[in-house]
């Protein structure tokens, strides 16, 4: 059976300022950030009711606005209960929370300097971002023609919507050869990370992991990395060649959605669900479950 689409279900929707029936939650055609992908997002994961690592999401929300030239008309505080009080409305525990914040219709062209800046929060029961296969042999990537722009091009630290563009073109062209999600290099020829995760590769025990010079540095990126640290393993921030992929005996991908994702197959490259991606996804988990507890 499939979901109902996201425009037509039951629930509630904090749109500015104000808790709204989930379809009341509508704009005009004519907003900026449709034609002009003035919009920036965040995705955010509760467990038990409690949003993990909410302020870093809601901080980097307002960083995201700030580099695409807008400032958010709210608080971070009050940004931070809204998301909590959407999760309330829906009577949602383990679920996915997405705010969003864009230019509005005030002005249609290149330029949008009066446009209002609109915040909407959704929120909905999240369950697993790949299927219950993955976390036992691994997700299949294939490498992407699309690749990641440089930071001279793109405002790549921003979570901003049109960035995402080349990540729906490059998954779609993966799941169309019977892949799971692509493996995107950047604009040198580098590793960088699939369409919506960061990537790790277990080299000779030590994580290697690119450098995020032009793509987003996740938040559970950063969390990973400091519980393998924690659990003495080394952590390698740097260029990766494809050519390296044959060298990993594990791969996994991290991010909000997938939390820590095991790859069992890259192009020809094929790896195990190892003792350290195990070890990592079990930290992580118990992670989440120790803030809820916290």
């Amino acid at each position: 059976m499939s979901s109902p689409p996201f425009d037509d279900r039951d629930g509630f929707i904090w749109y500015n300022g104000e808790m709204v029936p989930w379809r009341d939650a509508q704009l005009h055609v004519l907003n900026h950030g449709l034609h002009y992908a003035s919009s920036v997002f965040e995705g955010e994961r509760s467990y038990e009711g409690e949003i993990f690592k909410l302020r870093e999401h809601t901080e980097r929300l307002f960083f995201s606005a700030q580099v695409m030239g807008f400032e958010i008309p709210y608080t971070l505080e009050e940004v931070d209960q809204a998301c909590r009080d959407v999760l309330t409305a829906n009577r949602i525990q383990d679920g996915y929370v997405r705010p969003v914040a864009w230019r509005g219709p005030e002005m249609m062209g290149v330029s949008a300097q009066h446009n209002k800046i609109q915040l909407a929060i959704a929120a909905w029961a999240w369950p697993a971002y790949f299927s219950p296969e993955a976390l036992t042999k691994g997700i299949r990537l294939r490498t992407t023609k699309w690749r990641r722009p440089s930071a001279e091009c793109a405002p790549v630290q921003a979570k901003a919507a049109g960035l995402y563009m080349i990540c729906t073109l490059a998954k779609h062209e993966a799941e169309s050869a019977g892949y799971d999600d692509a493996l995107m290099l950047d604009w040198r020829g580098q590793v960088s990370e699939a369409t919506g995760a960061n990537i790790f590769l277990n080299i000779d025990g030590a994580l290697h992991t690119p450098t995020a010079d032009c793509f987003l540095a996740g938040i559970t990126r950063q969390t990973v990395m400091d519980l393998a640290r924690q659990h003495g393993i080394e952590v390698i921030e740097r260029a990766i060649m494809p050519e390296e992929l044959a060298k990993a005996t594990e791969v996994f991908v991290t991010g909000t959605a997938a939390e820590v994702t095991p790859v069992g197959e890259i192009d020809d490259h094929i790896y195990v669900v190892g003792e350290v991606t195990k070890q990592l996804m079990d930290a992580y988990d118990a992670m989440v479950r120790r803030n809820v507890a916290a």
